[in-house]
């Protein structure tokens, strides 16, 4: 079958679609046209570019190490860490290609702050819409470009599906990285109590956030007074926050835009899978997506 596929943001998680890629031309697809957000756009200009064994290559090499040595913090900078060094890695998997003169139709999402908007890549060099797609803010800096100050696609469009509105495509194919657990279903806000406590293990970053969040403020009672928070769990540190925090935002941004536009057939990869900046587990998510798809797969016919 011919498919326009759209690949989700959710940092190392989107190793995820690399073995979903591999599940659908191992099956004899054609992908057609591509779209991502974030990671998303990242493994998608890699495909895109022809470029994706030597993504999955350089991923699987990557060790804590590796990671700390291209990690540079910036001081009185608009982001924690800059992005130098992992954009010279990046310029020797994909080059100097441009989007228009790739052998399939691309797309990269990002989003343009000062604008409120989203912004669609359809030409220009494929490096620079890349960079600007994975700018998450405040952790990356973003991308001045044209009068336009970009950050992470994820922001306003996890799963970009109105990019794949293609009329010679036979099915459009989504990978999302903010899977739910089964049997588990986010609804509108509840009231919870001081007085009350979980008895859920700290294991999951849902279960984590489920815990800190009914417990920043107190509880206001009927005298007006406010009840001591509780203390804050001991393995709570910056990085866990900005991950429950991007989780939250985007899947419920996603939740409400997929239901508006879902594609024929959506593979979701669990939240829980890894956190987005577990980027040495490439082999690990890369099965995991593999698995994912092709359970999914199955159960549509592909």
């Amino acid at each position: 079958m011919r498919i326009s596929l759209v690949l989700g943001s959710g940092g190392a998680r989107g190793y995820a679609h690399i073995g979903a890629i591999e599940e659908l031309l191992d099956r004899g697809h054609e992908i057609i046209a591509v779209a991502g957000s974030s990671m998303g756009a990242l493994v998608g200009g890699a495909y895109a570019a022809g470029q994706l064994d030597a993504l999955k290559q350089t991923a699987l090499k990557l060790t804590r190490t590796d990671l700390w040595k291209m990690a540079q913090p910036s001081l009185n900078a608009p982001g924690l860490l800059r992005l130098d060094r992992v954009m010279k890695r990046l310029q020797r998997v994909v080059g100097d290609a441009r989007i228009e003169e790739l052998p399939i139709p691309y797309t990269a999402v990002a989003t343009d702050l000062l604008a409120h908007r989203e912004i669609w890549f359809h030409s220009g060099p494929l490096l620079t819409a890349i960079r600007a797609s994975i700018a998450i803010p405040s952790v990356f800096p973003p991308v001045m470009l044209h009068g336009r100050l970009l950050v992470d696609g994820g922001v306003v469009n996890p799963l970009p599906m109105e990019t794949s509105l293609r009329l010679d495509a036979d099915l459009t194919v989504g990978v999302s990285l903010f899977g739910r657990e089964r049997g588990w279903h986010p609804g509108g806000a509840i009231e919870v109590s001081s007085d009350e406590s979980s008895n859920n293990p700290l294991n999951r970053l849902q279960e984590r956030l489920a815990e800190v969040l009914p417990t920043a403020h107190g509880k206001i009672g009927r005298n007006g007074a406010t009840e001591a928070p509780e203390p804050l769990p001991h393995d709570l540190d910056l990085t866990t926050m900005i991950t429950m925090t991007l989780d939250v935002m985007n899947e419920r941004i996603q939740s409400s835009r997929v239901a508006v536009n879902p594609p024929d057939v959506h593979v979701e990869v669990p939240a829980r899978t890894s956190t987005l900046f577990d980027f040495d587990q490439a082999e690990r998510i890369i099965e995991i997506g593999r698995e994912l798809a092709a359970a999914k797969f199955d159960r549509a016919g592909l």
